[in-house]
């Protein structure tokens, strides 16, 4: 992933199983989603449907994101 630069993230099951089968798994998704991803990258938008999903994101900038793996302590998301 390139610095300051858009992302179209999406992700499918295969054939007609779901990714999310209950409250309970969209909510450990948006969980993990903030604990892995906010970090390091600002989410415009997503969408969350049964057998797949998508999200728009930007990756930060380079320093914010080098300074979150010197001192693993998660960034604040910058405004504008």
């Amino acid at each position: 992933m390139q610095p300051e630069t858009y992302y179209h993230v999406y992700n499918h099951a295969n054939g007609s199983e779901n990714l999310f089968r209950s409250d309970e798994n969209y909510r450990y998704f948006l969980r993990q989603w903030v604990k892995y991803i906010e970090p390091i990258a600002g989410t415009y938008s997503y969408c969350l449907m049964p057998n797949h999903f998508h999200a728009l994101v930007r990756v930060y900038d380079e320093n914010k994101v080098l300074h979150l793996i010197h001192t693993k302590q998660p960034t604040q998301p910058s405004k504008g």
